[in-house]
């Protein structure tokens, strides 16, 4: 194949590379891929570019708009894997492999994009978390609602994943309403640059969103504000050396690191040699020594056992590795492909060297091990390798030296709490996993290990049908981790998009808050009209219409009729004298839920029209206990309206049942899909 030119991608034009550009050779054969570096890029013209043209065009656009976008993003990249797959091979990784990376990426966006339609607004302004009373009387109240930061946001990534580690950051970003400037790793950034020129290509994305460095990022660091992001993947030293810039910390940038992670797997007491949680742990341990050639930030780099069982576990995974070839990343029956250069494999050496003075190699040998289909002398290849180190509280290196590469260390522990204390030598990890059966050892390793790591992976017989693995971030749930880990997080669904905007305390009136957020709240005005809301369709429907109903009083035989019907014959609806023992109670009561059935007889529109169903109710509480004799009425308010497709959307309305002296004895969500 030809050399590729990987070009940088600049205020909505391609830019070759320059004269100084590197090569950057196939981690299996040695071979010239591609070429990276470019010339002095006008950054402050990027940043502009962005900040003018694509934060203004994103932010235009409702989080449902966006959350489309990206689907319709995620479905183009789909149709074109293939390419990157081909691509892929050159970096070292096999088709598995790949598919991690890319297959994974894609999935990312769908799954974002998925969570902005579900979990965000068909709006501008994101609600975090209800309304807040903040006077006696109503008329003052506080809102937290999050808004898009006006910058941009510079995502600098690791050479591992060129498209996971990309798209991961890239959809709550675009999500949220801010635009990007990824800078890739130079040593796999063709990849990332092809997935980026099929998003261009796509039209999909407006003027601004995306842009790509390849090469150095310039002086762009030393333009960015309050209004931007950093968000950074690599070794600890790097986002040193990046956070501490004069002008980060000058502006108080917002930068999120995820850097070196000393990642840990416990295997429980209870799991030994025969059981089906021993078999699943070395399967875990092997699986991420091998995948990526242990190229990931999450792998598992020290293997904590039970003393008793340090030997075993060598044994048998000594067996998995056996079966395992290594060999050109093409090949079908490759089973671990190249490191991705001949560089990170010397680096691997070297860190090897250090960690055998602590910890001996017992399996695997770096100088000796068969390979398939490659040339040893050209690729970058290493065999699995594992380390045994016998005196784990004496040794320094094997929690402090990250080898990023197919290597991990065995260490036996005596109890669970010698095991936490082994796996908070990692000084803050991105995840421990720990194989067990036991939910109080599993509770006991969360309340001693949780705070020095992002995510606990507990796995047994019963789950790992199911489960996704030690080493797989998943994009409902938060990456990153405390420490050496670097002290950040992304993804967590909207948790990851709210990195990317400024959340900000509102105070005002019911109606000030309802006009910001669109959303009704208690005690703002009322829209009332001579029709029945059921009767309109979704769109015809405006925040804050509200229905008041007549009035129903509630009997001693309508609470019989209930008991009996429904079997619920719990004493305090059925017994005075025993009601009145209780001290929530007055006397007999009626039942919550024959209020609720009766509110809906007060204020449901019977016929077929518009409402399509009852999907549920949300926020319910029982405000005052209600006694024979008493007058119901209801307030039905529109509160919220949130499209889910152009057949039909979902309402939420704002149910307040009171008696006759005016006071709220239920109060609740109701949940209905209305035609549009």
């Amino acid at each position: 194949m030809s050399l590729i030119g990987v070009q940088s991608f600049a205020c909505g034009r391609w830019v070759d590379p320059g004269a100084g550009a590197v090569v950057i050779a196939d981690a299996a054969t040695g071979a010239p891929v591609a070429r990276v570096g470019n010339a002095a890029l006008d950054t402050g013209a990027m940043r502009d570019y962005a900040r003018m043209t694509g934060g203004p065009a994103l932010r235009q656009m409702t989080f449902h708009d966006r959350a489309r976008m990206l689907k319709s993003l995620a479905l183009h990249l789909d149709q074109h894997r293939d390419a990157l797959y081909e691509l892929s091979y050159h970096t070292g990784a096999t088709l598995a492999d790949s598919r991690i990376d890319i297959d994974g990426g894609i999935a990312t966006v769908f799954v974002i994009a998925s969570k902005g339609r579900r979990e965000m607004p068909d709006d501008h302004v994101y609600l975090d978390g209800p309304p807040e009373a903040l006077s006696r009387g109503g008329s003052f109240m506080g809102q937290h609602v999050a808004t898009p930061l006006r910058g941009v946001a510079l995502h600098i990534n690791a050479f591992n994943f060129p498209v996971w580690g990309m798209l991961e950051k890239l959809a709550p970003a675009l999500l949220a309403g801010m635009p990007v400037i990824v800078k890739p790793a130079s040593t796999t950034s063709y990849v990332t640059e092809a997935c980026v020129r099929l998003m261009i290509q796509s039209d999909i994305l407006p003027s601004g969103a995306v842009q790509l460095i390849a090469g150095g990022v310039g002086d762009l660091m030393s333009r960015l504000d309050c209004q931007d992001v950093v968000s950074f993947t690599g070794s600890a030293a790097t986002a040193r050396h990046l956070r501490s810039a004069d002008q980060l910390i000058g502006a108080s940038v917002r930068f999120i690191a995820e850097q070196d992670s000393l990642n840990a797997s416990v295997l429980g007491p209870d799991a030994g040699p025969g059981t089906p949680e021993f078999d699943l742990f070395i399967r875990e341990v092997h699986r991420e020594l091998t995948v990526k050639a242990g190229q990931k930030c999450t792998a598992i780099r020290r293997i904590i056992v039970p003393d008793a069982h340090v030997g075993p576990v060598i044994a048998a995974l000594e067996a998995e590795i056996a079966k395992t070839r290594i060999g050109a990343p093409k090949l079908a029956t490759t089973g671990m492909g190249a490191l991705v250069s001949s560089a990170q494999k010397q680096d691997v050496l070297d860190g090897l060297a250090l960690l055998e003075k602590e910890a001996p190699r017992v399996i695997g040998d770096p100088a000796r091990f068969e390979l398939d289909g490659a040339d040893p002398a050209r690729g970058a290849f290493l065999p699995p390798m594992v380390l045994c180190c016998d005196d784990p509280d004496a040794a320094r290196q094997v929690h402090e030296t990250e080898l990023f590469g197919p290597v991990s260390t065995v260490m036996g522990y005596r109890d669970t709490k010698h095991a936490i204390d082994l796996v908070n030598r990692g000084g803050g990890s991105l995840v421990a996993s720990l194989i067990t059966g036991d939910p109080d050892m599993a509770k006991e390793v969360v309340m001693g290990a949780g705070a020095y790591h992002g995510r606990i992976y507990i796995n047994n017989r019963d789950s790992m049908a199911e489960a996704t693995g030690h080493g797989a971030p998943l994009p409902h749930m938060i990456h990153g981790g405390p420490g050496r880990a670097g002290g950040g997080e992304e993804l967590g669904g909207i948790r990851g998009v709210m990195h990317y905007m400024q959340r900000t305390a509102i105070q005002g009136s019911p109606d000030m808050l309802s006009g910001v957020g669109r959303r009704w709240v208690p005690g703002a005005s009322e829209i009332t009209k001579a029709d029945h809301p059921f009767t309109r369709r979704f769109d015809q429907l405006e925040i804050g219409e509200t229905l008041h109903t007549a009035t129903r009083e509630v009997t001693s035989k309508d609470i019989e009729t209930f008991a009996a019907f429904t079997g619920d014959r719990f004493y305090a609806h059925m017994d005075d004298a025993a009601a009145r023992r209780n001290p929530f109670f007055p006397g007999r009561v009626a039942h919550g839920y024959l209020l609720l059935s009766f509110a809906a007889g007060l204020f449901v529109q019977p016929d077929e029209g518009p409402v399509l169903a009852n999907t549920g109710l949300a926020n319910l509480r029982f405000l005052k206990p209600v006694e024979p004799g008493s007058q119901l009425r209801v307030r039905l308010a529109v509160m919220q309206k949130t499209p889910r497709n152009d057949e039909y959307g979902e309402v939420r309305w704002h149910v307040t049942i009171r008696d006759q002296v005016d006071e709220a004895v239920a109060e609740y969500e109701l949940l209905t899909m209305n035609a549009r």
